[in-house]
């Protein structure tokens, strides 16, 4: 039979892993300002940024009752532990992009129960840069100073 020791004063009190709780905690320096409307971090830019991402394929699943859900798969982040799951976007913030032609859908893959589409970024053409104004060369006025004529 082995005997063991006690050694509860020798063990090390390790962190804890983090829950939802802890996670939660309200205070003045954790919550975000407030953002002005049309500031590049309304939902729409937002949106634009992660389906714009090569890194993060977004799709939007279309069910047989006609609802959409736009979503793209969130890694995990060794910062914070948080990640390793499905993310829904905003269905109204990405259908409003879809109609102003700002991303596209992919092939689709049709399934029974409901046809899945990847999402991408419209491809824009850049606008042709304004040309710059072009200055001519001016005659000078006056006399010629500092120059010697040759004859």
């Amino acid at each position: 039979m082995l005997s063991t020791v006690d050694q509860a004063a020798r063990l090390v009190a390790l962190p804890a892993p983090r829950t939802r709780s802890s996670r939660t905690v309200a205070g003045p320096a954790t919550r975000p300002l407030p953002r002005p409307q049309g500031a590049p971090g309304t939902p729409a830019a937002d949106v634009l940024r992660i389906v714009s991402d090569p890194r993060t394929p977004t799709y939007v699943s279309v069910h047989a009752n006609g609802r959409r859900r736009y979503s793209y798969w969130r890694p995990i982040d060794s910062t914070t532990g948080l990640g390793g799951c499905y993310v829904a976007l905003p269905t109204d913030e990405c259908d409003a992009l879809h109609a102003a032609g700002r991303i596209t859908l992919g092939d689709p893959v049709v399934d029974p129960h409901r046809t899945t589409y990847r999402v991408r970024a419209a491809v824009r053409t850049p606008a042709a840069p304004a040309r710059p104004a072009v200055r001519t060369a001016e005659p000078p006025v006056g006399p010629l100073r500092g120059r010697a004529r040759v004859a």
